[in-house]
This record gives structure tokens, sequence and C-alpha cells, in this order.
């Protein structure tokens, strides 16, 4: 069975990297920037940092920093008009993933036309979209370096996955300095975004031994390093190794896909906009409790890589103790319970797992699932 590797062409990271990033920049030969961000990275006066940094470039730019979180098409809208009225020749999304993917839709749009919702599933575009150069300031999304797009559409309530290599950013940049900033709470629902991909991607349909190797090293990454980081938020080095272990899981989930727990978040940010991150982090134990009978031996690897000693255990029970190592992370870095703490209402399950099994991201679940399963997934998460 062939595969293909989707990643970035240029990559950079490290701490201080972003000076780096800066002069590379440059010598693609690009005039103009649109900044792509939200309102608080620019009320913090980062968004005014790059666009300085740019300038010494000798290139211009202009802010646009109305990406919301679970960006809409609106936002997409927005952020369009104001590229072809100030003639940008180039993309920088700032942020994390909403930035990014908002970002994405505008310089994908800008280059095929219409309206992004023309190009929900996969591979829809038939041109490269305008240069976009992704600056991550989180550890958690990889949509800095990846083909995955997601936006929500207001009028059906529901996030569209857009999978589609041309929406793959030409560079990324990963300056763990950018991360240091980011509170307790989003540095854990992200931290657990990642673990959440790189778990999919493991046990993925899809997966090849370079996903493998990816996932594996990015959730023993995560799993020594994001309780350390969301107690010490200064903690350099633990928030480079939480760089280095989303790329990863990022990698992973590029070319391996997900699961059914970003088919389900993605329901749950679109109907109730909730942080997808959360999201998924309560709904990522459920999942894997209901795939386990599939793929218990490579839940088992996951327990492994999360420093849980499975010698002697059965497959199954290797797969039990995994998830209970994922609920435990959850817990101590204070992710709510359940999905009532968050607001979800039972009535709506029926609806949310309709449009979850529409979503391109279930077709790689190791296990296959029908409405009533897919109900009986979201009610064991309340």
């Amino acid at each position: 069975m062939s595969s293909t590797f989707f990643i970035p062409a240029v990559n950079i990271m490290g701490l201080g990297c972003l000076d780096e990033a800066m002069t590379a920049i440059r010598n693609y030969g690009f005039r103009k920037a649109l900044i792509v961000t939200d309102a608080g990275l620019a009320k913090a006066g980062v968004a005014n940092m790059v666009a300085e940094q740019l300038a010494l470039q000798d290139i211009d730019s202009v802010i646009f920093d109305g990406a919301k979180p679970n960006p809409s098409i609106a936002n997409v809208e927005l952020g369009l008009g104001l590229l072809k009225e100030s003639r940008c020749d180039f993309v920088v999304s700032l942020g994390g993933g909403s930035p990014h993917d908002c970002a994405k839709g505008i310089a994908l749009c800008a280059t095929n036309g219409g309206q992004i919702r023309d190009y929900e599933g996969v591979d829809r575009s038939s041109k490269p979209q305008l240069p976009l150069i992704a600056i991550n300031t989180t550890a958690g999304t990889a949509s800095e370096m990846t083909r995955f797009c997601i936006i929500t559409d207001e009028t059906r309530h529901v996030k569209m996955a857009i999978v589609d290599r041309n929406v793959t950013p030409l560079m990324s940049v990963n300056d763990p300095a950018l991360m240091v900033a980011m509170p307790k709470g989003l540095t854990a629902a992200t931290g657990m975004d990642a673990l959440t991909h790189a778990v999919e991607a493991y046990v993925s349909t899809a997966a090849n031994p370079i996903t493998d190797a990816c996932a594996l090293k990015a959730i023993t990454l995560i799993s020594e390093n994001l309780r350390k980081v969301v107690r010490d938020g200064s903690d350099l080095t633990a928030r480079e190794n939480m760089a280095y272990a989303q790329f990863l899981a990022g990698m992973a989930f590029n070319n391996a896909s997900l699961g059914f727990v970003h088919a389900m978040a993605h329901q749950l940010g679109g109907f109730y906009d909730l942080p997808h991150g959360v999201c998924n982090a309560v709904l990522l134990p459920h999942v894997q409790s209901f795939n386990a009978l599939v793929c218990a031996a490579r839940l088992t690897d996951v327990g492994q890589a999360m420093g849980v000693d499975t010698r002697g255990f059965s497959p199954e029970e290797g797969a039990q103790a995994a998830i209970a190592a994922i609920r435990r992370l959850a817990h101590d870095v204070e992710i709510p319970a359940g999905l009532r703490d968050l607001g979800v209402r039972l009535n709506d399950v029926p609806v949310l797992a309709a449009n979850a099994l529409k979503d391109a991201c279930g077709l790689t679940n190791p296990r296959a699932a029908d409405q009533r399963q897919i109900e009986e997934i979201f009610r064991s998460a309340f």
C-alpha cells in the first residue's frame, strides 16, 4: 500500500528561532503580508512585533485580527477582503489553530476563488493557495504544519473539515519564546489536543511506520512535559519539548488522519462554540474505550509511551491501562470531567451524532460505528 507524506517545505523550530525565520521569509522575495491573528495577540502587541520584524526585512504588512475562536466563514470573507484591498502577495498566520485555519481559508480562496465552503472535504481545490507562513504561539493544534483547515459554517452550526494538500503552509515557525505567555487553561487544552492527535493517528487505519514513530514519541513527550508546563508556564525546557511534541503529533495525523474523537469534537465546537482542545480531551478516553475492541494492542503501546508498565498485561488489560493514564493526565491538568460541565445538552446528542458521521475525520477510525453507537459514546462522556 502506497502513502504520501505531507509536511511544509521548511520548518524552523527552537528557542529564539523567530529571527532565523525572518531571514528566510525575506529570501522568498515577498513584498506585502496579510498578518492573520486574533484580538488577544493584537492587543498584547505580538502582531505589531511581527509586523516590525517584517519591516526590518523590507516587507510591508497589514494586520487582520478578526480570527475568532472556531473561525467562521464570515471571518475568512473579511480577511480575504482586506487581503485583496491591500494587494498582499502572501499571508502570515500568527497564533494557534484559529488564526492558522482562518489564514488557510483566506489563502486558499485568494487563488482558487469562490467561498471556503466550496472546499469542504478532501482535495477539492485545483490550485496552490497564496504562500502562507505560519508562526505558532501554542503547543497543540499543529495547524501551522498540516493540510487540515477547520472552519465553522454558521448557518449549519457545523465545523467544516477541509483536508487539502493545497492548504499546507509553505513554512512553519515554532519558537517556544512565543508560547511562554499562554495561560494555564490554554496550555492544558492545547496539550491534550496534541495527545489526541497522536493517539488517533496511532490507532488510525491509515497509520504507517513513519506516523507510528512520530505519534509514539509525541505521546511520550506530552506525558513527560504537559504537567510541568501547566504547573510552571515559564519552564522553557518543557515548553520546547511540548513544541516538538505537538509538531510530531501533527506529522502523525497530517498523514494518518484522525478518528471519531475529532469527528465528534468538531460538532461540539460548531454547535456550542466550545474550545476544541477541551472537547477532544473529554471525548478521548470514551472513544478509545469504544475502539479497544479492535485495537487493544495498539492502545497498549500508547500506555507504554505514557510510562505505564504493561509487562505481563493482556492486550485488553494494556488498553484499559492506557485509557486510565489518559484520564489521569486530563485530571492532573484540570480538564473538565464531562460534557455536562461544558453545557452540552443531552437532547442535542442525536443531531451531534448524525453530523459527526458526516465528518471526514471519522473515516480512518479503527472501528466503524453507526448513529446509535456514536450517540452512546456522546452520552458516556456526560
